[in-house]
């Protein structure tokens, strides 16, 4: 930078010079450019120059311009980003008086990258944070040894789409157009799995009926199921823990009569928290992977592909989903109730 800066100041002596020998511009031109090499000068610049010097103005320093600056201070840019992290480009560039591609490569060169934040489930209060740790803290505390996780059986819904289409990147040749992908229905077709499962696996589970809610009675009326699928399934376990959300159906006081009724244990979970539901963390995230790219013309092939997924997983699989629960627990005590980033 300062090689430039003084070669630019010897051409602007060069260039007083040649007025005071009373030469035109054109000659200052052709002498420097002889003297100097071809690209030394630019003919416009030696005018200019001549122009300022006919308006008795000898200053060789560049005189201030209008406009925006062409050197910007870095360390305000940074500042102002730690500050507000979400600024725009454009809204950082209208503070600073310069072009939002200055800020850009400022920002570039101090290590900053623009990143989107992570969906989350809820914004947690601090009750709700101090909600998750004293339950994952009493879970912890439970026993001294994980071996009762095998007790536990999970449960939850989500919605399972018949048409499961994604974008992907095609590796294509640079004049080439990519092929079109189908948009995405506002309203897709889908329909809602309701399932529960162990560390062994798949104990029960079903897809609802076009346009049905899940309330108390159907709920109530699923855990019967569910009370005669762990007869056939597992007719050895009697010590049932059970876990599943705050799902309005899940807390009605219907509920509670009947896990009572069954003599099953509901183990402790705080709402707005599926990053500590198996089912959330791990089964379905899963499965919605499977599905991807996949369609189904009707329920039936849609049930045949779930059955097939379910059975083709080893225990091995089901267990590590229930195993990472306590692993889970303690993320959240770290983090002082902040949800966990997967």
């Amino acid at each position: 930078m300062d090689k430039t800066i003084n070669q630019k100041m010897r051409l602007r002596h060069l260039l007083l010079y040649e007025f005071r020998l009373g030469h035109t511009a054109a000659d200052a031109y052709r002498n420097i450019c002889y003297a100097e090499g071809e690209d030394a000068i630019s003919r416009t610049n030696c005018f200019n120059w001549f122009n300022r010097f006919k308006n008795n103005n000898f200053s060789l320093e560049d005189e201030n311009r209008p406009g925006r600056p062409l050197t910007i201070e870095r360390l305000p840019i940074k500042e102002a980003v730690e500050a507000n992290p979400y600024l725009s480009l454009r809204c950082l560039g209208d503070m600073f008086n310069c072009s939002f591609k200055q800020v850009d490569n400022i920002l570039y060169e101090i290590g900053k990258v623009a990143k989107l934040g992570r969906w989350v489930p809820h914004a947690l209060s601090k009750g709700d944070m101090e909600r998750r740790v004293q339950t994952c803290l009493a879970l912890l505390s439970r026993r001294r040894h994980f071996h009762w996780l095998q007790d536990i059986i999970t449960g939850d819904e989500t919605w399972v789409l018949y048409v499961n289409h994604s974008r992907k990147k095609q590796w294509i040749d640079a004049d080439e157009t990519p092929a079109k992908v189908p948009k995405v229905d506002l309203y897709p077709r889908k329909v809602m799995l309701c399932i529960w499962w162990d560390s062994e696996g798949v104990i029960y589970y079903e897809l609802l009926p076009d346009n049905t809610t899940v309330n108390s009675d159907l709920y109530c009326q699923q855990l019967n199921n569910l009370a005669c699928a762990l007869k056939q399934k597992r007719p050895f376990k009697d010590n049932i823990l059970f876990l599943h959300d705050n799902a309005r159906a899940h807390t009605a006081k219907k509920t509670s009569q009947k896990l009572l009724q069954l003599g099953w244990e509901v183990i402790s979970h705080p709402p707005y928290s599926p990053d500590i539901s198996p089912s959330d963390y791990y089964l379905f995230k899963i499965l919605k992977q499977h599905l991807r790219e996949k369609s189904f013309n009707d329920r039936g092939h849609l049930k045949e592909e779930l059955d097939d997924f379910f059975s083709s997983k080893s225990t091995e699989f089901y267990s590590h989903g229930i195993q990472m629960l306590p692993d889970r627990w303690r993320d959240i005590v770290n983090k002082e109730g902040g949800y966990i980033n997967d």
